[in-house]
C-alpha cells in the first residue's frame, strides 16, 4: 500500500511524469496508490485559490478510472491522534496525509523535503 501527497496526485493528472524520481515511478507503478481523504480537501482548496484547474472530483474519477487510485477510508479520529505526534509542521494537511500513512507504517510518495526529512517511509 503507497500513498500519495497532493503534488504526486496534480503531476499524475497533468501527465507531468517526468517530474518523478525512478524509485517513484516504480513504487506507483509497482504498487496499489491510495491517498488520505485530506488530499481531497486540499485539491479542492487548490481549485478555489487558482493554483489547479480541475475539481477535485474530476482529478480523483480520472485517476481512479486510469490507475486504480483509491481514497482511505482508515478512521479519522485515529488519523488525528497520530498526528497529533507530530511538531516538525505547522501545515495542518501535511500533518494528516503523514499521519494517514504513519498510523500502518506505510510508504509516501513525496516530494516535500520537510516531510522526507521527518517520516522515515516517505520516499522520493
Amino acid at each position: 500500500m503507497i500513498y500519495l501527497d497532493t503534488h504526486i496526485v496534480v503531476w499524475l493528472y497533468t501527465g507531468q511524469v517526468e517530474k518523478f524520481t525512478e524509485q517513484a515511478k516504480n513504487l506507483i507503478n509497482e504498487n496499489n496508490l491510495y491517498i488520505s481523504s485530506i488530499v481531497r480537501l486540499e485539491l479542492q482548496y487548490l481549485f478555489e485559490i487558482q493554483k489547479i484547474t480541475t475539481k477535485e472530483d474530476d482529478i480523483l474519477v480520472n485517476l481512479s478510472n486510469q490507475i486504480g487510485l483509491k481514497i482511505c477510508d482508515k478512521n479519522f479520529n485515529s488519523i488525528i491522534g497520530k498526528a497529533l505526534d507530530f511538531s516538525w509542521t505547522r501545515d495542518p494537511f501535511d500533518h494528516l496525509i503523514v499521519a494517514n500513512a504513519a498510523l500502518n507504517n506505510d510508504i509516501l510518495v513525496t516530494k516535500d523535503q520537510n516531510i522526507l526529512e521527518h517520516y522515515k517511509k516517505a520516499v522520493w
